[in-house]
């Protein structure tokens, strides 16, 4: 039976709820859904490698799952104080017969970047898919004079350098049929003042995937963006200062779940997309995007 969008997920307003950054899983009320019981995979990424940043949750976490149940080993990243939930990550992983690999790793630095490719390569032997979906963002509702330098060198670093660094040091390692999938933002092109500083760097992403995959079009690998609209993850409790009516702006009147991500991700790195590369894929909920 055809489900109502309108009221296929929870709907705000939700309890209010905080949690000190990067956020975890648990906690969440109501608990995200990543496609545990829903996602059947149907052999699209049979036995590809993929890499994605950030998937021992959210997005990354549903991601992990859906490419897992469509016949491919992950290898994933997370912080070192996320292990648990990036323990259910490769749970779910090996539950769909699959090898996951959780890797401890902090992308704003080079040369953890650059061990985590190796890695891949160790794990792998090659990477057929790059996900590049790690962020940070800090709600600043007091406006610019509140965005310190700290904050805004973490936010470049997370969202910028590690996926440049990432997407530099795969490539050679990427065979012809290979993508890079790049998550970018509704904040690209309808940014909120509050997060102006993540929402150049969605920008700057979108400008990216566009670039990047014009210029390595004539090796056989792809390049696109997935830009989601509101979702329901750790990151929004963790960094935002009101979760009781997150997502109630969208058309939809509700957040994404994590797992109305993933589908996305899944056929921009299939064959069903072999003529699809520099495309921003907007799952916005409704909101119209140039």
């Amino acid at each position: 039976m055809t489900e109502n969008p309108l009221h296929r997920h929870p709907r705000p307003e939700f309890p209010e709820q905080g949690q000190e950054h990067p956020g975890w899983t648990g906690p969440m009320d109501p608990p995200p859904d990543h496609g545990e019981e829903s996602y059947e995979g149907s052999g699209l990424l049979t036995d590809r490698k993929a890499v994605i940043t950030g998937g021992d949750s959210g997005i990354g976490r549903a991601v992990a799952l859906a490419y897992a149940r469509e016949g491919a080993d992950v290898l994933f990243t997370y912080l070192p104080e996320e292990g648990d939930d990036a323990a259910e990550t490769s749970r779910l992983v090996e539950e769909a017969g699959r090898k996951a690999v959780a890797v401890p790793c902090d992308i704003r630095e080079e040369e953890q970047c650059r061990r985590l490719i190796e890695r891949a390569v160790d794990e792998f032997g090659r990477i057929d898919i790059l996900v590049n979906n790690a962020a940070y963002q800090m709600s600043q509702p007091d406006g610019i004079e509140a965005i310190t330098t700290e904050q805004f060198d973490r936010v470049m670093r997370t969202n910028l350098y590690g996926m440049f660094w990432l997407s530099k040091m795969a490539l050679p390692h990427i065979p012809a049929g290979g993508s890079i999938i790049n998550t970018t933002s509704v904040q690209a092109y309808k940014p909120s003042p509050h997060l102006l500083d993540y929402a150049m760097t969605k920008g700057a992403i979108v400008t990216f995937t566009q670039g990047l995959a014009q210029m390595v079009a004539q090796d056989g690998i792809r390049v696109n963006a997935v830009a989601p609209g509101p979702v329901w993850t750790p990151l929004i409790p963790a960094t935002m200062p009101d979760t009781v009516e997150f997502g109630k702006q969208s058309p939809l009147g509700r957040p994404a779940q994590p797992a109305e991500m993933a589908p996305a991700y899944v056929f921009l790195a299939s064959s069903h997309a072999s003529f699809i590369t520099a495309e921003i894929l907007n799952a916005t909920g409704g909101t119209p995007l140039p």
